[in-house]
């Protein structure tokens, strides 16, 4: 998949060492934890993608949907609208190949996470509260929950061009 700025391709032995490095990051792991699932892991799964600069072929992180819409990028590319760029991708792949609901979970305090989960066109469905053996900080304000119909992002414009969303 490509984006105006993002190539998506599957993980490859060959990123191990990007993959690595991303969950090796304390503050890329800051609201997952130790309990975070390997990076590693999604080499040779459907479904999850690397994202590449097109511009440097920098490696930005990863993005993919299995149980729910996922991403973890890099901390240098955090701010720069690659996640939204990336998750549209992944939302538009799903909703083409028949999906009819996307959701997606994160920690009520990871602010960064949820703005892009709303400029994406998703809309908070719940908050809920998880008895973790060793939570992390902030997880007493709970868990929250979003989704998006395959009718709602159809409806949104711009959907299916390449282009990162920019709000709703």
């Amino acid at each position: 998949m490509e984006t105006d700025r993002l190539l998506l391709r599957p993980a490859q032995p060959s990123d191990v060492d990007d993959l690595r490095a991303l969950d090796a990051d304390p503050e890329v792991m800051r609201f997952l934890g130790t309990d975070g699932a390997s990076s590693v892991g999604l080499i040779g799964r459907d479904g999850y993608w690397v994202g590449i600069e097109r511009a440097t072929g920098d490696f930005v992180g990863w993005f993919g949907l299995g149980d729910e819409l996922g991403y973890r990028l890099r901390r240098d590319k955090w701010g720069l609208g690659y996640a939204t760029e990336g998750a549209f991708a992944v939302l538009r792949k799903a909703f083409a190949d028949g999906l009819e609901r996307v959701t997606a979970q994160t920690m009520f305090v990871n602010s960064g996470s949820r703005r892009v989960l709303e400029k994406l066109g998703m809309r908070h469905v719940r908050t809920f509260h998880v008895d973790w053996d060793d939570p992390l900080p902030g997880s007493e304000h709970g868990e929250v929950e979003y989704e998006i119909t395959r009718a709602e992002f159809t409806a949104w414009p711009g959907t299916t061009g390449t282009a990162r969303p920019r709000g709703r």
